[in-house]
Formats: C-alpha cells, sequence, structure tokens
C-alpha cells in the first residue's frame, strides 16, 4: 500500500496540469488496485475539501461529490472511512466545511462532548460550540 497525497488527488480531480494530471490517473484508475489499494488520511480528505474550495471554487456538492467518489473508491483505503462518511453527511446539510465536519465526528469518536470552535459558521453545526468568556 502506498499514501496518497492531496496533490494528486487534486489533479485527478481538477485535470488542470496536463503531465501531472495524466500521472495521477494513471495511478488511481490503472496502478492502484484492491489488492494493491493507495491510502487516504483523514488529513488528506480535510486538506481536499480546502483547497477545493478555496483555490478552484468548488460548490458545496461538487466537493461532497468528490469526497464520496474516494470514499468508494474500491482501490483506496481511507483512513477513519465511517467517520469520514459521518463527516460527509454533515457537510451536506452545512453550514460547517467538511475538515470541520470530520474534525468534529473524530472528536466525538473520542469521546468529546462538543469541540470548541471560534469560526462561527461551524458553530453553527452539530457537535460545535463557540467558545465565549463564562
Amino acid at each position: 500500500m502506498v499514501g496518497i497525497d492531496t496533490n494528486i488527488l487534486i489533479r485527478y480531480l481538477a485535470d488542470d496540469d496536463a503531465a501531472q494530471s495524466a500521472l495521477a490517473r494513471d495511478l488511481l484508475e490503472r496502478r492502484l488496485t484492491r489488492e494493491r489499494p493507495g491510502h487516504v488520511c483523514a488529513t488528506t480528505l480535510a486538506e481536499l475539501a480546502w483547497v477545493l474550495r478555496r483555490l478552484y471554487a468548488g460548490q458545496r456538492a461538487e466537493i461532497a461529490d468528490a469526497i464520496e467518489g474516494i470514499l468508494t473508491a474500491p482501490n483506496l483505503v481511507v483512513e477513519h472511512k465511517a467517520l469520514a462518511w459521518k463527516a460527509l453527511q454533515q457537510f451536506r446539510v452545512g453550514p460547517a466545511g467538511y475538515g470541520d465536519c470530520l474534525i468534529a465526528a473524530i472528536n466525538a469518536a473520542a469521546g468529546c462532548e462538543t469541540t470548541l470552535t471560534f469560526d462561527r459558521q461551524a458553530a453553527r453545526s452539530s457537535g460545535f460550540r463557540l467558545l465565549a468568556r463564562p
């Protein structure tokens, strides 16, 4: 198994660099298999969603579909897959970003009662609470 960095997934999804996109396509469509999969860590999923939104102006539905494609790919093993799915469900209903949803899901699985944040948008989502003076 080999680890897959965010930039590989971005080149595959965005197809914005002829040489690198071709290499990413070859890796993800031909070289990786069920028997010899690629590994996608939770950090990579969070980073992927951020890059798609900020640098590629991806819409929520497009980002969600990209993450779902990774989660369902038979030749990829995703770290914390069940939590990544839970985060995706939360992300689809908004308003927090996918990375925030993943953080909240992982924290909840670790036994946290909530995730404190200064991010007002994330604080409107389940699993978060705005940190304020007592």
